[in-house]
């Protein structure tokens, strides 16, 4: 790639750069650069959502530039604020040492393990020891950290704020003057937090570092961003067919957005793909192509082969997977109406989300779609439930 190509793949997906034309500079000076991007170890497994950041530490591998994967050892036992309207649990050491490890196992699915360096903060940190951390706080006052929004919004509403959560930033911004960083990568949420490591690198003496937001990727609701919590995630460990499954699942439109910000397709590849679909090409069969390329990137090419026929053995011919799950219900009368069923094999939450579901035309019984409220399963009858592409039940309904 020409250095203008480099340039625009480099921004790719980017939220915002700073300070503007910043990288294009550091670019043009022809050297490698030292990339980072920091990683607290809070939980075990890692989703696509965290590798919208490694995805681009890739790409500046790719381009001959020294990546540092910052595994945040010593953050991690102070615990992240971003985003919370409550001081976040810290970690034990004990469980930020496991999931490290893990980290390191999983990362290297994208990145090249040899060009790849894996830092730990407490290195540094432990070293500075009390006083070198009392000094770090003297370089912030209360009414700077107070501009960053979610800290504002906590303490406007009353709510708590630990003095520890002060430093999380402080730390992560000396991570920076500890390597020496080019260029930090990181969340929209975490601007703040990059941008003090630019004050203090210049503090230091050093060059300030490029800061690079990228968004917060979408989960499968198209709404609320990634998370294990919110159940709207795509692990990077999970089987190949439940991977494939949950990126089938996602919209039409959402799905430029994950290959926008997963995809390795080059820009100009993937705007070929949207002009097949104006020609007329179902969208689902590009959607195929996304599926096959991250199943084949955390597993392999056999295993995205066969995730795709069996999602449309499955899914598109209504085929009834094997390990069904069973459900038992009693009737007093002559059966159990739809909705009540639904929810209780646990394939809605609520008979209103049945009813809705059916309305939408979600709701198959014995693979034919059910399209009135009124339908209900006659005792002695053994039917499979199925709640969109993905839920199944083998419902028996039996006299009370």
């Amino acid at each position: 790639m020409s250095e203008i190509e480099q340039l625009a793949e480099l921004q790719r997906g980017c939220e915002e750069i700073l300070p503007d034309g910043g990288l294009a500079k550091r670019l043009a000076t022809g050297k490698p650069l030292k990339i980072k991007a920091g990683f607290d170890p809070t939980a075990p497994d890692l989703h696509l959502g965290h590798t919208v950041l490694i995805n681009k530490l890739r790409q500046f591998q790719q381009f001959g530039h020294e990546v540092i994967f910052l595994i945040g050892d010593f953050t991690g036992l102070i615990g992240d604020p971003t985003g919370k309207n409550a001081t976040r649990p810290p970690l034990s050491p004990e469980e930020i040492a496991q999931n490290a490890e893990t980290y390191q196992q999983q990362i290297f699915k994208i990145l090249d393990p040899e060009k790849t360096r894996i830092a730990f903060n407490s290195e540094w940190m432990n070293a500075m020891g009390s006083a070198g951390l009392v000094k770090l706080a003297a370089s912030h006052t209360v009414a700077r950290m107070l501009e960053r929004d979610d800290f504002s919004k906590r303490y406007a509403a009353g709510q708590p704020i630990a003095i520890h959560e002060f430093l999380y930033p402080l730390v992560q911004g000396y991570d920076s003057v500890a390597l020496q960083a080019d260029v930090e990568l990181g969340g929209t949420d975490q601007k703040f937090n990059l941008l003090v490591g630019r004050q203090l690198q210049q503090d230091a003496g050093q060059n300030p570092q490029v800061v690079m937001t990228l968004p917060l990727l979408e989960g499968l609701d198209g709404v609320q961003k990634m998370s294990k919590s919110l159940g709207n995630y795509v692990g990077i460990t999970d089987a190949p067919d439940e991977m494939f499954g949950k990126l089938m699942s996602i919209s039409d439109e959402l799905m430029w957005r994950y290959f926008e910000l997963l995809s390795f397709r080059p820009l100009p590849e993937i705007e070929m793909l949207k002009q097949r679909i104006a020609g007329g090409e179902n969208p689902r069969d590009i959607k195929f192509e996304l599926g096959m390329e991250i199943v084949a990137r955390f597993h392999d090419e056999s295993a995205a082969t066969a995730a795709r026929d069996t999602f449309i053995a499955r899914f598109q011919k209504h085929a009834i997977p094997d390990d069904l799950p069973e459900v038992e219900l009693t009737s007093e009368g002559e059966g159990v109406g739809i909705a009540h069923a639904l929810k209780a094999s646990g394939l809605v939450a609520s008979t209103s989300e049945g009813f809705r579901m059916i309305k939408q035309g979600a709701v198959r019984l014995d693979s034919e779609r059910i399209e009135s409220r009124d339908v209900s399963i006659a005792v002695g009858s053994s039917v499979v439930l199925q709640v969109g592409r993905r839920k199944f039940a083998r419902v028996k309904v039996s006299a009370a």
